[in-house]
Formats: C-alpha cells, sequence, structure tokens
C-alpha cells in the first residue's frame, strides 16, 4: 500500500466534482466559506471545471466529464490533494472514463470524500494500492466554526495525528438548508456503540487489526462481480494482514442492508476478515421489518466471521464521523468510545 505525501503548509488542495457539484445554495456557499477558510490557513484552492455545475444525471457533469476531470486532477502536478465537493448518486458510470492506469502510475496523493465517493476511495486501495481518506467533502469545512470531527481530518492529512476516537453525540436531523448554510452538527443524540462476537451480543470485544477498506454499502454492492471489483486480488495481496472492513449504508434499508451484505458475502470479499466496523445507517436507523433490524441485518450474514463487529459507529452520514485512512493498517480498540490508530 502507497501513502501519499502529507500536505504541507503553503499546499495546494484541489477540488473535483466526479458526484454532485456545488451549484446552488447551501453547498455554492458552503464552497465559498470552505475555500475561504482554507486560504486564510495558508492553503491555495484551485477548482476543477465540474465543481459549480449541475448539467449530470446524479453527478455535477456527463459521465465522460467527471472521469476526465478526476483523472486529469489526480494526476496533475498543480495540486497535492484532492477534496471532493459532494456525494451523489450515480459517480459509478464515470468509473469508464476514469483512467486507473494512469492514476495507478502517478505519484500517490490523498483523495478525500465520502458516500458516493466510494467509487474512488475504495478503487484507489483495491486497483492501485494508494490508501485515501473517507472523510468530509469540502462544503463541511465552510461551518461557522470546525467540528472536532472536521479539525481530525485536517490533522490526518496534514499529518499531524495518526490516531482518531469517536465522538459523544450525535445527530440524527441536520439544521442545515439555504438560509442557514453554516450551522454546525445538531448533536441531540447520545452515541452508544454496540458490540457484537458473531451474532452474539457482548459487552467488549478484543483489540483487531489489518487493512482497513470499505465505504458506503450502496456502492460496494453495485461494484461486485463487475471489471472493477478487484477484492480478491486485493485480499491476495493482504492475506497476512487481514482486512478490517468499514460499512455504512445511506438509503438502504435494513432489507436493502442485509441483501447487499449477502451479496458481498457470497462474492468472497469478507474471507480475510478481522474485525468489522459498522456505521450508523442514515434511511435504516432504528427500523424494523418482518423481524429484522439493523443489528440482525448486519449480523445474520457476518456473525459467522466470529470476528469483532462495532456498531453504531461514528462513520457515515449521521455526524459526526471519525475520518477513516482506507488502506492503512489499522488497529481497533474499543471500550465504551472506539478508537482507530493507523500506520
Amino acid at each position: 500500500m502507497r501513502y501519499p505525501e502529507y500536505l504541507k503548509e503553503n499546499g495546494t488542495i484541489g477540488l473535483v466534482a466526479p458526484s454532485f457539484g456545488c451549484s446552488v445554495d447551501p453547498y455554492k456557499s458552503c464552497l465559498e466559506a470552505a475555500e475561504k477558510r482554507f486560504e486564510g490557513m495558508g492553503y491555495k484552492i484551485v477548482e476543477g471545471p465540474n465543481c459549480r455545475k449541475n448539467e449530470g444525471i446524479g453527478i455535477s457533469s456527463t459521465p465522460e466529464n467527471c472521469g476526465k476531470e478526476l483523472t486529469e486532477y489526480y494526476c496533475s502536478g498543480d495540486n497535492d490533494m484532492l477534496i471532493t465537493c459532494g456525494g451523489g448518486e450515480l459517480m459509478c458510470e464515470s468509473l469508464d472514463y476514469v483512467d486507473f492506469e494512469a492514476v495507478k502510475s502517478a505519484k500517490p496523493k490523498w483523495y478525500m470524500g465520502y458516500s458516493d465517493n466510494t467509487n474512488f476511495t475504495f478503487l484507489l486501495n483495491t486497483i492501485c494500492d494508494v490508501a485515501s481518506i473517507y472523510g468530509p467533502s469540502i462544503g463541511a469545512f465552510g461551518m461557522e466554526k470546525l467540528e472536532p470531527a472536521l479539525i481530525d481530518a485536517i490533522d490526518i492529512f496534514t499529518g499531524k495525528k495518526q490516531e482518531v476516537s469517536g465522538f459523544d453525540k450525535f445527530e440524527l436531523e441536520s439544521l442545515k438548508d439555504e438560509e442557514h448554510p453554516f450551522v454546525g452538527y445538531n448533536l441531540t443524540e447520545k452515541k452508544e456503540l454496540r458490540l457484537f462476537m458473531g451474532e452474539a451480543e457482548v459487552n467488549r470485544v478484543p483489540e483487531f487489526s489489518g487493512i482497513i477498506t470499505g465505504g458506503c454499502l450502496d456502492c460496494l454492492a453495485n461494484l461486485v462481480g463487475t471489471k472493477y471489483d478487484k477484492v480478491a486480488e486485493f485480499n491476495e495481496r493482504y492475506k497476512d494482514q487481514g482486512v478490517v472492513w468499514f460499512l455504512e449504508a445511506c438509503d438502504l434499508n435494513v432489507m436493502s442492508i442485509r441483501r447487499a451484505l449477502w451479496n458481498l458475502d457470497r462474492a468472497g470479499w469478507f474471507k480475510n476478515a478481522k474485525g468489522f466496523i459498522i456505521g450508523r445507517p442514515l434511511c435504516a436507523w432504528k427500523q424494523e421489518m418482518m423481524g429484522l433490524d439493523q443489528y440482525n441485518a448486519v449480523t445474520g450474514i457476518l456473525g459467522k466471521y466470529n470476528v469483532p463487529i462495532v456498531m453504531d459507529a461514528d462513520v457515515g452520514h449521521l455526524a459526526p464521523a471519525m475520518p477513516i485512512v482506507s488502506g492503512s493498517l489499522t488497529t481497533v480498540s474499543v471500550g465504551e468510545n472506539i478508537t482507530i490508530k493507523y500506520k
């Protein structure tokens, strides 16, 4: 696994929009506020051609334009790292226009995004052997005051921090809208981890380690069996370390989560699993359907591996979220909180 250089003082942050762009508020205002914040910290900002566009279906522009922008900005020497403009719906359609050979041959650089950006953060790991950051899009940094999770993300890509931990509270409903684009997290809910070994809920799980990878389950399930599915080769390369999987769901209900995990499991993705970190599911939070909830939707498929499963972790769409250095050799320790150490 190749690790990009950390962003240096006065470095240049490139912005790309392989998923949604920042064409309307609150996203446009947040983009501009975030740019001012980073420029005030001494960094330079360069925008890709699609950053402020809304010409595509589920993404900022055409799949061709999105794939071209992503390839060119990743391979360019004119920026030092990339942050995505946002999540979206159909970034998968741009993959045919991403030159993965060029990306693999280029000097590694940090790419940070989450949700639909799984289509690149994950494939950087499995196809290119390059670490990435599953973390916030650029607009999040436009808040009036940086939340601790956002400070963690900056500390990760600048090399100031090699360890992150979860948070005490989280939000179920964001207060951000067109009239309040810069509002912080609405932290109304107490975070409580639920721990499992196999299908049995337990009070504690042992420390576990391995190469961490994963992302948004909505996206990962679409990649199974395609030409972009290189997980078998990835598992073989890292069989000595094993894999820590982090997974979170956006639009999926509890039935869809179980089906998606069944799909990945039957494709052999989890054969070297050392443990699972499962984020709070956005649409399936506290949902029950025909005897299925967000917990047995997961343990019913993954329990057979008899490894630690940490659920309701600070990963994904219900903020705040820990930045995940996807592709890193990682050690996970869990008590009342979760701590992830990256090496």
